[in-house]
């Protein structure tokens, strides 16, 4: 799995090895940075190249992004969505299948509870995986989570999914056919 906490001047990335039922396994993580001064188009070009860059090193069987969220400082969330779109972008290039999830979901998975602040969170992360020192800066724990979040809740999504889907297509009325 591959988790990418977006941001323009800190992107946070993590690779882990990791499955429901399997303790989750650290292999990298750390930040993507690019300069605040330089264009927009710099920046996300920069993004995009490391985010391939990882795909290629790596190849992931999915990359999970965090869903950007409306935030109060509206400079700081379009930042934020247009490098998530980066990384979505790279991953549809690559053929990795992206999963997002909201921030609560991730905390939920890694906590037990989706109102968790960054410590707990941290904390968790390095546990789970067993560091031995927290993970830093926030936004390489922030991916690790992610990427935590999309090993233990992904199959599950997954599978609930298709077989959603298996359902709907066995009725044309839905899944129990009519007046049932």
């Amino acid at each position: 799995m591959l988790g990418i906490d977006p941001g323009l001047t800190r992107c946070g990335y993590a690779v882990i090895d990791g499955s429901p039922g399997r303790p989750p396994r650290a292999i990298a993580f750390a930040v993507l940075r690019t300069p605040a001064g330089a264009e927009l188009g710099e920046r996300l070009l920069e993004l995009s190249d490391a985010i391939t860059g990882l795909l290629t090193t790596y190849r992931p069987e999915v990359l999970a992004v965090e869903r950007v969220f409306s935030q109060h400082n509206v400079r700081t969330v379009m930042g934020t969505g247009q490098a998530a779109g980066v990384a979505i972008l790279a991953a549809t290039r690559a053929g990795v299948p992206v999963a997002m999830y909201t921030p609560s979901e991730v905390k939920a998975a890694v906590t037990g509870s989706g109102n968790a602040d960054k410590e707990q969170v941290t904390a968790m992360v390095t546990r789970l995986l067993t560091l031995p020192q927290p993970p830093r800066p926030p936004d390489a724990a922030d991916a690790l989570a992610l990427a935590i979040c999309h090993a233990w809740r992904g199959a599950a999504l997954q599978r609930r999914a298709l077989a959603t889907t298996g359902l709907a297509g066995a009725h044309p009325a839905g899944a129990w056919g009519a007046g049932h």
